[in-house]
Protein backbone atom coordinates (compact mmCIF):
# COMPACT_ATOMS: atom_id res chain seq x y z
CA UNK A 1 0.00 0.00 0.00
CA UNK A 2 1.04 3.01 -1.22
CA UNK A 3 1.65 5.67 2.14
CA UNK A 4 0.07 9.19 0.85
CA UNK A 5 2.22 12.29 0.96
CA UNK A 6 0.80 15.29 3.04
CA UNK A 7 -1.16 17.77 1.40
CA UNK A 8 1.84 20.76 2.35
CA UNK A 9 3.88 18.23 0.20
CA UNK A 10 1.75 17.99 -2.67
CA UNK A 11 0.84 21.71 -2.53
CA UNK A 12 4.25 23.15 -2.65
CA UNK A 13 6.24 21.01 -4.88
CA UNK A 14 8.35 20.86 -2.09
CA UNK A 15 9.21 16.96 -2.82
CA UNK A 16 9.58 17.13 -6.60
CA UNK A 17 12.31 19.89 -5.58
CA UNK A 18 14.04 16.92 -3.49
CA UNK A 19 13.86 14.83 -5.88
CA UNK A 20 15.65 17.17 -8.35
CA UNK A 21 18.40 18.04 -6.07
CA UNK A 22 19.44 14.46 -5.70
CA UNK A 23 19.34 13.70 -9.36
CA UNK A 24 20.51 16.69 -10.37
CA UNK A 25 19.03 19.40 -12.69
CA UNK A 26 20.89 17.71 -15.85
CA UNK A 27 18.49 14.58 -15.18
CA UNK A 28 15.54 16.22 -14.20
CA UNK A 29 13.89 19.62 -15.24
CA UNK A 30 12.66 22.19 -12.34
CA UNK A 31 9.68 21.59 -11.28
CA UNK A 32 7.12 24.30 -11.09
CA UNK A 33 6.08 24.97 -7.66
CA UNK A 34 2.55 24.47 -6.59
CA UNK A 35 0.40 27.06 -4.15
CA UNK A 36 -1.00 30.57 -3.69
CA UNK A 37 -1.08 33.23 -6.75
CA UNK A 38 1.56 34.66 -4.56
CA UNK A 39 3.98 32.11 -4.59
CA UNK A 40 3.45 31.09 -8.08
CA UNK A 41 4.23 34.91 -9.36
CA UNK A 42 7.36 34.94 -7.08
CA UNK A 43 8.50 31.02 -8.44
CA UNK A 44 7.65 32.92 -12.58
CA UNK A 45 9.86 35.66 -11.69
CA UNK A 46 13.51 33.32 -10.58
CA UNK A 47 15.79 33.47 -12.82
CA UNK A 48 16.60 30.01 -15.08
CA UNK A 49 19.76 30.48 -16.99
CA UNK A 50 21.68 28.74 -14.48
CA UNK A 51 19.24 25.87 -13.44
CA UNK A 52 21.19 25.09 -10.31
CA UNK A 53 20.76 28.54 -9.19
CA UNK A 54 17.26 28.36 -9.88
CA UNK A 55 16.72 25.29 -7.75
CA UNK A 56 17.70 26.73 -4.67
CA UNK A 57 15.99 29.92 -5.18
CA UNK A 58 12.85 28.06 -5.53
CA UNK A 59 13.81 25.78 -2.59
CA UNK A 60 14.32 29.28 -0.42
CA UNK A 61 11.03 30.35 -1.78
CA UNK A 62 9.29 27.32 -0.72
CA UNK A 63 10.99 26.55 3.02
CA UNK A 64 9.82 30.65 3.39
CA UNK A 65 5.89 29.66 2.82
CA UNK A 66 6.57 26.44 4.88
CA UNK A 67 7.89 28.80 7.65
CA UNK A 68 5.26 31.53 7.52
CA UNK A 69 2.75 29.10 7.46
CA UNK A 70 4.04 26.53 10.30
CA UNK A 71 1.51 26.13 13.26
CA UNK A 72 3.72 26.90 16.66
CA UNK A 73 3.36 23.30 19.46
CA UNK A 74 1.28 23.66 22.05
CA UNK A 75 3.16 25.49 25.18
CA UNK A 76 4.16 23.20 27.34
CA UNK A 77 2.83 22.91 31.01
CA UNK A 78 4.73 24.99 33.33
CA UNK A 79 6.18 23.62 36.70
CA UNK A 80 4.42 25.33 39.90
CA UNK A 81 6.11 28.45 41.00
CA UNK A 82 8.95 28.36 43.78
CA UNK A 83 7.81 28.98 47.10
CA UNK A 84 7.01 32.46 48.63
CA UNK A 85 9.77 34.09 50.30
CA UNK A 86 8.56 36.87 52.68
CA UNK A 87 11.76 38.11 53.77
CA UNK A 88 12.98 41.37 52.98
CA UNK A 89 14.44 41.84 49.91
CA UNK A 90 18.44 42.89 49.66
CA UNK A 91 19.08 46.56 49.54
CA UNK A 92 20.20 47.81 46.00
CA UNK A 93 23.70 48.92 47.00
CA UNK A 94 23.81 45.56 48.58
CA UNK A 95 22.86 43.53 45.73
CA UNK A 96 25.16 45.40 43.42
CA UNK A 97 28.74 44.65 45.85
CA UNK A 98 27.29 41.00 45.76
CA UNK A 99 27.38 40.94 42.09
CA UNK A 100 30.99 42.10 42.36
CA UNK A 101 31.93 39.90 44.74
CA UNK A 102 30.28 36.63 42.99
CA UNK A 103 31.46 38.12 39.44
CA UNK A 104 35.17 38.82 40.85
CA UNK A 105 35.27 42.10 38.82
CA UNK A 106 37.82 44.64 40.39
CA UNK A 107 36.78 47.99 39.54
CA UNK A 108 37.15 50.87 41.31
CA UNK A 109 39.12 50.32 45.13
CA UNK A 110 37.81 46.75 44.89
CA UNK A 111 40.81 44.59 46.46
CA UNK A 112 42.16 42.29 44.21
CA UNK A 113 40.94 38.86 46.34
CA UNK A 114 37.21 39.64 45.95
CA UNK A 115 37.00 35.99 46.55
CA UNK A 116 38.10 36.05 50.70
CA UNK A 117 35.81 38.18 51.42
CA UNK A 118 32.64 36.66 50.13
CA UNK A 119 32.53 34.20 53.06
CA UNK A 120 31.99 37.53 55.13
CA UNK A 121 29.66 39.13 53.43
CA UNK A 122 27.24 36.10 52.96
CA UNK A 123 27.75 35.64 56.71
CA UNK A 124 26.41 39.20 57.61
CA UNK A 125 23.14 38.91 55.26
CA UNK A 126 21.77 35.90 56.68
CA UNK A 127 22.08 37.25 59.75
CA UNK A 128 19.95 40.76 58.98
CA UNK A 129 17.59 37.94 57.48
CA UNK A 130 18.09 39.19 53.69
CA UNK A 131 16.18 37.47 50.64
CA UNK A 132 18.25 37.51 47.35
CA UNK A 133 17.12 39.04 44.09
CA UNK A 134 16.29 35.79 41.81
CA UNK A 135 19.27 37.43 39.14
CA UNK A 136 22.04 36.98 41.66
CA UNK A 137 20.82 33.13 43.10
CA UNK A 138 22.38 31.43 39.91
CA UNK A 139 25.86 33.48 40.19
CA UNK A 140 25.72 32.85 44.00
CA UNK A 141 25.00 28.88 43.69
CA UNK A 142 27.86 28.46 40.86
CA UNK A 143 30.14 30.24 43.60
CA UNK A 144 28.85 28.03 46.22
CA UNK A 145 28.78 24.75 44.05
CA UNK A 146 33.42 25.54 43.65
CA UNK A 147 33.49 26.07 47.62
CA UNK A 148 31.94 24.02 50.33
CA UNK A 149 32.84 26.50 53.28
CA UNK A 150 29.88 29.13 50.99
CA UNK A 151 26.95 26.39 50.97
CA UNK A 152 25.13 27.11 53.53
CA UNK A 153 25.12 30.30 53.56
CA UNK A 154 24.03 30.70 50.19
CA UNK A 155 21.78 28.24 49.96
CA UNK A 156 20.19 30.41 53.63
CA UNK A 157 19.83 33.40 51.43
CA UNK A 158 18.46 31.60 48.15
CA UNK A 159 15.60 30.43 50.47
CA UNK A 160 12.89 28.63 48.57
CA UNK A 161 14.33 30.09 44.76
CA UNK A 162 17.62 28.18 45.39
CA UNK A 163 15.76 24.79 46.52
CA UNK A 164 13.29 25.64 43.28
CA UNK A 165 16.33 25.89 40.71
CA UNK A 166 18.16 22.87 42.27
CA UNK A 167 15.39 20.63 41.18
CA UNK A 168 15.65 21.63 38.01
CA UNK A 169 19.70 22.23 37.59
CA UNK A 170 21.86 19.11 38.43
CA UNK A 171 24.79 21.78 39.09
CA UNK A 172 23.29 22.90 42.02
CA UNK A 173 21.93 19.24 44.11
CA UNK A 174 24.13 20.23 46.69
CA UNK A 175 21.53 23.03 47.85
CA UNK A 176 19.17 19.76 48.90
CA UNK A 177 22.18 18.12 51.12
CA UNK A 178 23.20 21.12 52.65
CA UNK A 179 21.90 21.64 56.48
CA UNK A 180 20.55 25.22 56.38
CA UNK A 181 16.62 24.23 56.69
CA UNK A 182 14.88 22.09 59.16
CA UNK A 183 14.26 18.31 58.89
CA UNK A 184 11.57 17.37 56.41
CA UNK A 185 9.79 14.96 58.84
CA UNK A 186 7.90 13.07 55.64
CA UNK A 187 11.15 13.21 53.79
CA UNK A 188 13.52 11.89 56.31
CA UNK A 189 13.20 8.20 56.26
CA UNK A 190 13.46 7.64 52.36
CA UNK A 191 16.25 10.08 52.04
CA UNK A 192 17.86 7.76 54.86
CA UNK A 193 17.41 4.44 53.27
CA UNK A 194 17.62 5.90 49.55
CA UNK A 195 19.48 9.33 49.30
CA UNK A 196 23.33 9.69 49.01
CA UNK A 197 26.00 9.78 51.75
CA UNK A 198 25.78 13.58 51.76
CA UNK A 199 21.99 13.76 51.45
CA UNK A 200 22.29 11.23 54.49
CA UNK A 201 24.64 12.83 56.99
CA UNK A 202 22.94 16.10 56.01
CA UNK A 203 19.42 14.86 57.49
CA UNK A 204 20.80 13.34 60.67
CA UNK A 205 22.36 16.70 61.56
CA UNK A 206 19.65 18.31 60.68
CA UNK A 207 17.33 15.95 62.84
CA UNK A 208 19.77 16.09 65.75
CA UNK A 209 19.80 19.41 65.77
CA UNK A 210 16.00 19.49 66.44
CA UNK A 211 15.47 16.02 67.59
CA UNK A 212 18.32 14.63 68.81
CA UNK A 213 16.72 11.20 70.22
CA UNK A 214 15.23 10.66 66.89
CA UNK A 215 18.29 10.76 65.32
CA UNK A 216 19.97 8.49 67.47
CA UNK A 217 17.18 6.40 66.47
CA UNK A 218 17.43 6.68 62.94
CA UNK A 219 21.44 5.97 63.04
CA UNK A 220 20.37 2.65 65.62
CA UNK A 221 18.36 1.36 63.11
CA UNK A 222 20.88 0.72 60.21
CA UNK A 223 24.12 0.82 62.28
CA UNK A 224 24.97 -3.08 61.68
CA UNK A 225 24.50 -2.47 57.36
CA UNK A 226 26.67 1.18 57.58
CA UNK A 227 30.30 1.01 55.97
CA UNK A 228 32.74 1.77 58.25
CA UNK A 229 33.94 4.72 56.94
CA UNK A 230 30.44 6.15 57.08
CA UNK A 231 30.03 5.04 60.58
CA UNK A 232 32.91 7.17 62.02
CA UNK A 233 31.37 10.35 59.90
CA UNK A 234 27.58 9.60 61.49
CA UNK A 235 29.29 9.17 65.21
CA UNK A 236 30.91 13.11 64.32
CA UNK A 237 26.59 13.91 64.12
CA UNK A 238 25.94 13.06 67.25
CA UNK A 239 28.31 15.89 69.02
CA UNK A 240 25.84 18.40 68.72
CA UNK A 241 23.24 17.65 71.69
CA UNK A 242 25.26 14.74 73.24
CA UNK A 243 23.85 13.62 76.27
CA UNK A 244 23.83 10.63 78.91
CA UNK A 245 20.74 9.11 76.41
CA UNK A 246 23.24 8.60 73.87
CA UNK A 247 25.54 6.81 76.08
CA UNK A 248 24.47 3.19 75.71
CA UNK A 249 25.16 3.45 72.12
CA UNK A 250 28.33 4.95 72.68
CA UNK A 251 29.01 2.20 75.07
CA UNK A 252 28.33 -0.64 72.52
CA UNK A 253 30.15 1.26 69.51
CA UNK A 254 33.44 0.31 71.68
CA UNK A 255 33.29 -2.64 70.68
CA UNK A 256 33.31 -2.30 66.38
CA UNK A 257 34.93 -4.30 64.12
CA UNK A 258 36.62 -0.66 62.86
CA UNK A 259 39.58 1.12 65.31
CA UNK A 260 38.54 4.63 63.62
CA UNK A 261 34.89 3.71 65.03
CA UNK A 262 35.87 2.76 68.70
CA UNK A 263 38.58 5.61 68.93
CA UNK A 264 35.84 8.16 67.87
CA UNK A 265 32.96 6.62 70.14
CA UNK A 266 35.57 6.96 73.49
CA UNK A 267 36.65 10.49 72.45
CA UNK A 268 32.56 11.32 72.36
CA UNK A 269 32.01 9.36 75.98
CA UNK A 270 35.14 10.97 77.60
CA UNK A 271 32.90 14.32 77.16
CA UNK A 272 30.22 12.92 78.98
CA UNK A 273 31.52 13.09 82.67
CA UNK A 274 29.13 11.17 84.32
CA UNK A 275 29.37 8.17 82.02
CA UNK A 276 31.07 4.63 83.15
CA UNK A 277 33.60 5.03 80.66
CA UNK A 278 34.71 8.18 82.23
CA UNK A 279 34.52 6.57 85.62
CA UNK A 280 37.01 4.02 84.51
CA UNK A 281 39.12 6.61 82.72
CA UNK A 282 39.04 8.50 86.06
CA UNK A 283 40.33 4.84 88.27
CA UNK A 284 43.21 4.57 85.52
CA UNK A 285 44.05 8.00 86.13
CA UNK A 286 44.09 8.16 89.55
CA UNK A 287 46.15 5.12 89.34
CA UNK A 288 48.91 6.77 87.19
CA UNK A 289 49.04 10.07 89.13
CA UNK A 290 48.90 10.69 92.65
CA UNK A 291 49.21 13.77 94.79
CA UNK A 292 52.15 12.32 97.49
CA UNK A 293 53.15 15.71 99.73
CA UNK A 294 53.50 18.53 97.80
CA UNK A 295 54.56 16.03 94.41
CA UNK A 296 52.74 14.45 91.63
CA UNK A 297 54.20 11.30 91.48
CA UNK A 298 53.40 9.63 88.20
CA UNK A 299 53.58 5.60 87.39
CA UNK A 300 52.58 5.11 83.98
CA UNK A 301 50.62 1.68 82.86
CA UNK A 302 53.12 -1.02 82.34
CA UNK A 303 50.80 -2.77 79.59
CA UNK A 304 48.31 -1.55 77.64
CA UNK A 305 45.49 -4.49 78.67
CA UNK A 306 42.31 -5.59 77.44
CA UNK A 307 40.04 -3.08 78.76
CA UNK A 308 42.57 -0.30 77.96
CA UNK A 309 41.71 -1.80 74.41
CA UNK A 310 38.14 -2.11 74.93
CA UNK A 311 38.36 1.66 75.69
CA UNK A 312 39.85 3.17 72.04
CA UNK A 313 43.71 3.28 73.65
CA UNK A 314 45.62 1.33 71.02
CA UNK A 315 48.62 -1.01 72.44
CA UNK A 316 50.90 0.76 69.42
CA UNK A 317 51.62 4.36 69.73
CA UNK A 318 50.54 5.30 66.23
CA UNK A 319 53.09 9.29 67.38
CA UNK A 320 56.24 7.40 68.02
CA UNK A 321 56.56 7.84 71.37
CA UNK A 322 57.43 5.80 74.11
CA UNK A 323 53.77 3.30 74.53
CA UNK A 324 53.98 3.93 78.45
CA UNK A 325 54.10 7.49 77.59
CA UNK A 326 51.67 7.25 75.10
CA UNK A 327 49.12 4.70 77.18
CA UNK A 328 49.77 7.39 80.54
CA UNK A 329 48.70 10.09 78.09
CA UNK A 330 45.42 8.56 76.43
CA UNK A 331 44.22 7.97 80.52
CA UNK A 332 44.77 11.30 81.20
CA UNK A 333 43.48 13.02 78.32
CA UNK A 334 40.32 10.95 78.38
CA UNK A 335 39.85 11.13 82.53
CA UNK A 336 37.23 13.65 83.61
CA UNK A 337 39.45 17.00 84.75
CA UNK A 338 37.05 17.15 87.71
CA UNK A 339 38.26 14.30 89.77
CA UNK A 340 41.96 16.14 90.37
CA UNK A 341 40.30 18.78 92.14
CA UNK A 342 37.82 16.16 94.14
CA UNK A 343 40.57 13.80 94.76
CA UNK A 344 43.57 15.93 95.71
CA UNK A 345 41.56 19.81 96.94
CA UNK A 346 43.64 21.85 94.75
CA UNK A 347 42.78 23.56 91.20
CA UNK A 348 44.48 23.89 88.43
CA UNK A 349 46.71 26.88 88.83
CA UNK A 350 48.06 25.00 92.29
CA UNK A 351 48.53 21.46 90.15
CA UNK A 352 50.21 23.03 87.17
CA UNK A 353 53.15 24.45 89.59
CA UNK A 354 53.37 21.16 91.41
CA UNK A 355 56.77 19.15 90.52
CA UNK A 356 55.83 15.81 88.41
CA UNK A 357 58.09 12.58 88.29
CA UNK A 358 58.63 8.87 89.18
CA UNK A 359 61.82 9.76 90.69
CA UNK A 360 63.65 9.19 87.56
CA UNK A 361 61.67 10.70 84.77
CA UNK A 362 60.44 14.41 84.78
CA UNK A 363 56.39 13.80 83.21
CA UNK A 364 55.82 17.14 83.94
CA UNK A 365 55.27 18.07 79.53
CA UNK A 366 53.83 14.58 79.44
CA UNK A 367 51.29 15.42 82.48
CA UNK A 368 50.25 19.25 81.03
CA UNK A 369 50.07 17.95 77.11
CA UNK A 370 47.25 15.42 78.28
CA UNK A 371 45.71 17.55 80.47
CA UNK A 372 45.30 20.34 77.54
CA UNK A 373 43.67 17.77 75.76
CA UNK A 374 41.15 16.78 78.42
CA UNK A 375 40.86 20.48 78.29
CA UNK A 376 40.03 21.34 74.54
CA UNK A 377 37.79 17.83 74.81
CA UNK A 378 36.00 18.40 77.58
CA UNK A 379 36.17 22.43 76.92
CA UNK A 380 37.17 23.60 80.48
CA UNK A 381 37.94 27.16 80.32
CA UNK A 382 39.02 26.93 83.98
CA UNK A 383 41.87 24.03 82.60
CA UNK A 384 42.16 26.34 79.25
CA UNK A 385 42.98 29.34 81.14
CA UNK A 386 45.52 27.67 83.78
CA UNK A 387 47.59 25.59 80.85
CA UNK A 388 47.56 28.59 78.85
CA UNK A 389 48.78 30.89 81.41
CA UNK A 390 50.14 34.57 81.23
CA UNK A 391 51.93 35.51 77.81
CA UNK A 392 55.27 34.41 77.91
CA UNK A 393 58.16 37.28 78.42
CA UNK A 394 59.97 38.09 75.25
CA UNK A 395 62.59 35.32 74.87
CA UNK A 396 60.71 32.53 77.15
CA UNK A 397 58.95 29.64 75.84
CA UNK A 398 56.42 29.79 79.14
CA UNK A 399 54.99 25.84 79.87
CA UNK A 400 51.83 26.13 77.65
CA UNK A 401 51.17 23.27 77.17
CA UNK A 402 49.67 21.57 73.18
CA UNK A 403 48.38 23.94 71.21
CA UNK A 404 47.97 27.52 72.51
CA UNK A 405 45.35 28.06 69.66
CA UNK A 406 43.29 24.85 70.67
CA UNK A 407 43.39 26.26 74.22
CA UNK A 408 42.36 29.65 73.58
CA UNK A 409 39.27 28.42 71.17
CA UNK A 410 37.74 27.34 74.87
CA UNK A 411 38.27 30.69 76.35
CA UNK A 412 35.15 33.27 75.91
CA UNK A 413 35.65 35.01 72.42
CA UNK A 414 36.83 38.59 74.41
CA UNK A 415 39.26 36.74 76.55
CA UNK A 416 40.93 35.00 73.63
CA UNK A 417 41.33 38.36 71.60
CA UNK A 418 42.80 39.58 74.64
CA UNK A 419 45.28 37.17 75.09
CA UNK A 420 46.38 37.72 71.44
CA UNK A 421 46.61 40.92 71.80
CA UNK A 422 48.91 41.03 74.23
CA UNK A 423 50.74 38.13 72.87
CA UNK A 424 51.11 40.16 69.89
CA UNK A 425 52.34 43.17 71.48
CA UNK A 426 55.00 41.18 73.27
CA UNK A 427 56.11 38.52 70.28
CA UNK A 428 54.88 40.50 67.34
CA UNK A 429 53.42 38.39 64.12
CA UNK A 430 56.36 35.56 63.90
CA UNK A 431 54.23 33.07 65.99
CA UNK A 432 50.95 34.84 65.96
CA UNK A 433 49.21 33.14 62.80
CA UNK A 434 47.30 30.42 64.48
CA UNK A 435 46.54 32.39 67.38
CA UNK A 436 44.79 35.20 65.45
CA UNK A 437 42.86 32.22 63.44
CA UNK A 438 41.23 31.00 67.09
CA UNK A 439 39.98 35.05 67.41
CA UNK A 440 36.72 35.88 66.54
CA UNK A 441 35.97 38.40 63.26
CA UNK A 442 36.16 40.85 63.14
CA UNK A 443 39.16 41.35 65.93
CA UNK A 444 38.14 43.48 68.59
CA UNK A 445 39.59 47.13 68.30
CA UNK A 446 42.63 46.25 71.20
CA UNK A 447 43.30 43.02 68.98
CA UNK A 448 43.45 45.14 65.64
CA UNK A 449 45.55 48.26 67.22
CA UNK A 450 48.42 45.63 68.73
CA UNK A 451 48.15 44.03 64.66
CA UNK A 452 48.79 47.39 63.44
CA UNK A 453 51.34 48.31 65.43
CA UNK A 454 52.76 45.13 65.06
CA UNK A 455 52.66 46.06 61.24
CA UNK A 456 54.50 48.85 61.69
CA UNK A 457 57.56 47.48 64.06
CA UNK A 458 57.89 44.66 61.18
CA UNK A 459 57.91 47.53 58.74
CA UNK A 460 60.61 49.28 60.37
CA UNK A 461 62.55 46.31 61.11
CA UNK A 462 63.85 46.00 57.59
CA UNK A 463 61.69 42.34 57.13
CA UNK A 464 59.80 42.19 53.83
CA UNK A 465 55.94 42.02 53.66
CA UNK A 466 56.13 38.46 52.23
CA UNK A 467 57.90 37.10 55.54
CA UNK A 468 54.14 37.90 57.15
CA UNK A 469 52.22 37.18 53.97
CA UNK A 470 50.13 34.78 55.88
CA UNK A 471 49.14 37.10 58.68
CA UNK A 472 48.86 39.81 56.33
CA UNK A 473 46.20 37.96 53.97
CA UNK A 474 44.14 37.24 57.19
CA UNK A 475 44.18 40.69 58.18
CA UNK A 476 42.59 42.03 54.94
CA UNK A 477 39.69 39.70 56.29
CA UNK A 478 39.49 40.43 60.03
CA UNK A 479 41.11 43.50 61.03
CA UNK A 480 38.46 45.86 62.12
CA UNK A 481 37.45 48.05 59.17
CA UNK A 482 37.81 51.27 61.36
CA UNK A 483 41.58 50.63 62.07
CA UNK A 484 41.43 51.84 58.19
CA UNK A 485 42.73 55.10 58.76
CA UNK A 486 45.43 54.38 61.02
CA UNK A 487 46.63 51.60 58.07
CA UNK A 488 46.38 54.64 55.44
CA UNK A 489 48.86 56.66 57.53
CA UNK A 490 51.07 53.78 57.78
CA UNK A 491 50.84 53.35 53.91
CA UNK A 492 51.63 57.66 53.61
CA UNK A 493 54.80 57.04 55.91
CA UNK A 494 55.98 53.87 54.55
CA UNK A 495 58.91 54.95 51.67
CA UNK A 496 57.75 55.58 48.48
CA UNK A 497 57.52 52.51 45.45
CA UNK A 498 58.40 50.02 48.53
CA UNK A 499 56.65 46.84 49.48
CA UNK A 500 55.23 47.80 52.70
CA UNK A 501 53.97 51.01 51.13
CA UNK A 502 52.04 49.31 48.51
CA UNK A 503 51.30 46.21 51.38
CA UNK A 504 49.59 49.44 53.88
CA UNK A 505 47.85 50.83 51.01
CA UNK A 506 46.04 47.46 49.32
CA UNK A 507 45.09 46.63 53.13
CA UNK A 508 43.71 50.40 53.79
CA UNK A 509 41.73 49.77 50.68
CA UNK A 510 40.48 46.30 51.72
CA UNK A 511 39.54 47.56 55.17
CA UNK A 512 37.51 50.70 53.57
CA UNK A 513 35.92 48.03 51.29
CA UNK A 514 34.73 46.19 53.69
CA UNK A 515 33.16 48.67 55.75
CA UNK A 516 31.28 49.48 52.66
CA UNK A 517 29.98 46.62 52.12
CA UNK A 518 28.67 46.23 55.45
CA UNK A 519 27.58 49.61 56.10
CA UNK A 520 25.01 48.62 52.69
CA UNK A 521 23.59 45.64 54.07
CA UNK A 522 22.15 47.88 56.83
CA UNK A 523 20.89 50.52 54.62
CA UNK A 524 23.93 53.14 55.25
CA UNK A 525 25.61 53.16 51.39
CA UNK A 526 28.06 56.07 51.27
Amino acid sequence: MTTPTTTLETADGWAELETAALLGTDRRALPEPAGPAALLAAAAAVDRTDPAVALLDLAALVAVRRRAGAVALPAPELPPAAAPDARPELPEAAARRLAVLVGGRTAGAAPANLAELLPQWLEAAVAHGYRLPGSLVPPLLDAARARSELRAPAVALAGPLGRWLADRNQDWRFVHRTAAEPAEADAGPQVWQEGLFAERVTHLVRLRRERPQDALELLASTWPTERAEDRVLFLDALQEGLSAADEPFLEAALTDRSKNVRATAAELLSTLPGSAFATRMAERARAVVRLEGRRLTVSPPAECDAGMQRDGIPPKSPTGRGERAWWFGEIVAAAPLALWAADTGLGPDQLLRLPVGDGGTDWTDDLREAWARAAVRQQDADWARALLGPVPRPGRAGRTAGSPARLLSVLPAAERSAWTAAFVQTHGLGDAFQLLGACATPWTPPLSTAVVAALERAAGSGAYPWSHSGVLGMTERALAPEAAPAVAALAADAAPDTAWAETFDRLAGTLRFRAAMLAELVGRAG
